[in-house]
């Protein structure tokens, strides 16, 4: 056929040969449609690689859920209220959620105490095959690798493995925790304090049953106007004013913008005084009984420092009463400081005369060391009521006041006698006022003497059996000394055991009048910081704490709309706030218990 062929082009004119070859040498110059073939590759390429980008994002999806899945699992697994073997949860985490895997590997390992897991790890892998698909243009260039056996789609790829792995750990290590409790006035109200006793023993017992001896102290400072501490810790402090009854600091707007203790700093000591009733319990007993005072100085009313002894703790939560006011800013600001390490020397002190276990010589701890976790659980039913001192002037030094304990008998010492009060001609002696016998005197009761005019009977004539038969009156002036000693009263020693408006009604009013005397010697001797300053001082003190690390916790137990405003801008989060009544409080401490058992992801 092919020979017959070429005869037959042998046989053609000549001028049509030559027309044939010209029209193939033409051809073999032509260059139009060069790039078409080059192009033509170009898009097979960019297919190619457009499947495979997406078959390592369909890889890569797999992969992520894979892992999320796998992080649950082991969450999960850790738990120290898990009881089901890890390998049995993870497996079943696997199976619930529908995810595709090839395999799953588990380990574990717990540590416990008292009987009592206190740490479990759980770690875990995990594996699924993934493929490379092909378009339609790539399916025609199969030559290009070598043949796999039928999977389903002929234009899958070889499969290769993704995999996922992880370790969850749950543990209570090295805690730090402070109990700021409410027990204002208010906490005697619906049975408030027991419920808050309650569940406030029931948290003692979670946290100590689930941590290692020696891993978890906790601090309790019960606030109210005033937050009072041991006079062990208050004599580590250094304080300006004289106070022998109880140990409370008035701390400046300055002092809650950090969490610590600045133990070179020289802080104001607050007077114990009660600015609310009016009483003298001067003669009453050798130490004052006061109603309400601003600083308290019982032992359950003193702060709890880092105390591990559970009995030692739940006894402590159990001896608390109600009132006073209420000062959060306070109470946060001691609870903040018991966990900073600006109190480690105070701390060592207290370890040393044995007020604080051996173990805690070096807590608190720095923040961020030792895997420590620093917690507040702050509680009020209130909201931040006014908080009273006395002023600079009237806190220290001898008092105008003077007193005659023998007799119970006051004197007020006014000055000079510039205007003869007591009508004796001399205009350049001192002044006293009597105030029980509204007398004006140079001299304070039991310092002085007086004439006074004595009568007596003697008998003038007797009668042979030796009685009187005639009397006759006899009158003398004799010199007597006052009895008792009149002595000068200091002011902090004045506020101690007489309130500030009795001094006002039963010393002054009688020659000042009541309006002077009120504004002179009750409202004048003391101010106070009131609501809005001191929740200002609160959401300062709750920010110092949560930029330092500290996890603060809040509850509003039965507290008004303006308390619980502060208490959820101080929690770290919204879910570290809680609102509750009456014995839900229980449930809130047991959930921030349980939240304290924290789990952390370590791969």
């Amino acid at each position: 056929m092919i020979l017959s062929s070429i005869s037959a082009v042998s046989k053609l004119p000549t001028s049509c040969l030559t027309s044939v070859k010209a029209l193939s040498a033409r051809f073999r110059k032509e260059d139009d449609g060069v790039m078409v073939g080059f192009a033509v590759i170009l898009v097979i390429m960019m297919v190619m690689l457009g499947g495979l980008g997406a078959d390592i994002m369909l890889a890569e999806m797999k992969r992520t859920r894979l892992q999320h899945t796998l992080d649950r699992a082991v969450l999960a697994a850790a738990d120290l209220d898990q009881t089901r073997p890890a390998d049995e949860v993870v497996e079943d985490y696997f199976e619930k959620s529908g995810v595709e895997y090839k395999s799953v590997d588990v380990s574990s390992e717990t540590t416990a105490s008292h009987t009592t897991v206190t740490r479990r790890s759980v770690t875990a892998t995990a594996a699924v095959d993934a493929y490379l698909r092909h378009s339609q243009v790539g399916a025609r260039f199969k030559n290009l690798w070598r043949p796999q056996p039928y999977t389903g789609d002929r234009r899958i790829l070889p499969a290769f493995s993704v995999g996922a792995g992880g370790t969850a750990v749950e543990q209570i290590g090295n805690v730090e925790i402070s109990m700021v409790l409410d027990v204002s006035g208010s906490m005697d109200r619906n049975s408030r304090l027991s419920n808050l006793k309650i569940a406030a023993r029931e948290f003692i017992d979670t946290m100590d049953d689930n941590t290692e001896d020696g891993t978890l102290s906790i601090s309790i400072v019960p606030y109210a106007t005033q937050v009072s501490l041991h006079e062990d810790l208050f004599g580590q402090l250094r304080t300006t004013g004289d106070n022998k009854y109880s140990n409370c600091i008035n701390f400046s707007g300055n002092d809650f913008h950090s969490t610590g203790i600045n133990m070179d700093a020289t802080y104001q000591r607050t007077m114990h005084f009660d600015p609310w009733y009016r009483y003298d319990n001067r003669d009453a007993t050798p130490e004052p009984v006061n109603n309400m005072p601003v600083c308290e100085f019982a032992r359950d009313r003193e702060i709890m420092v880092l105390g591990d002894d559970r009995e030692q703790l739940k006894n402590y939560i159990t001896a608390l009463d109600a009132d006073g006011n209420t000062s959060i800013d306070i109470g946060m600001k001691w609870g903040t400081a018991l966990l900073d390490p600006s109190l480690r020397p105070a701390i060592e002190q207290l370890v040393n005369g044995g007020m604080v276990a051996r173990e805690f010589e070096d807590r608190p701890y720095d923040y961020g060391t030792r895997d420590a976790l620093k917690i507040v659980v702050l509680m009020t039913d209130g909201q931040n009521t006014s908080q009273y001192y006395i002023r600079d002037g009237y806190r220290s030094g001898d008092s105008n006041v003077w007193y005659n304990e023998q007799e119970d008998f006051y004197s007020v010492y006014v000055g000079q006698d510039e205007w003869d009060e007591d009508n004796d001609g001399n205009y350049q002696e001192p002044l006293f006022f009597w105030p029980s016998t509204q007398q004006w005197r140079n001299w304070a009761y039991g310092e002085g003497s007086y004439d006074t005019t004595e009568t007596s009977w003697e008998c003038r004539s007797y009668r042979r059996n030796g009685s009187c038969r005639r009397y006759r009156k006899v009158t003398k002036t004799v010199t007597v000394n006052e009895p008792g000693h009149a002595e000068i009263i200091t002011y902090p020693d004045l506020w101690a055991y007489t309130t500030s408006s009795w001094i006002a009604e039963y010393l002054y009013r009688p020659f000042m009048g009541s309006n002077s005397a009120y504004n002179d010697w009750h409202y004048g001797v003391r101010s106070s910081h009131g609501t809005s300053t001191k929740d200002a001082r609160t959401r300062n003190i709750c920010d110092a704490a949560k930029q330092a690390g500290i996890i603060v916790f809040t509850i509003g137990f039965e507290a008004p709309s303006s308390g619980q405003a502060v208490l959820k801008d101080c929690a770290s989060s919204d879910s570290h706030y809680f609102d509750v009544d009456g014995l839900e409080i229980r449930q809130a401490f047991a959930t921030i218990a349980t939240s304290i058992r924290q789990l952390r992801l370590t791969q």
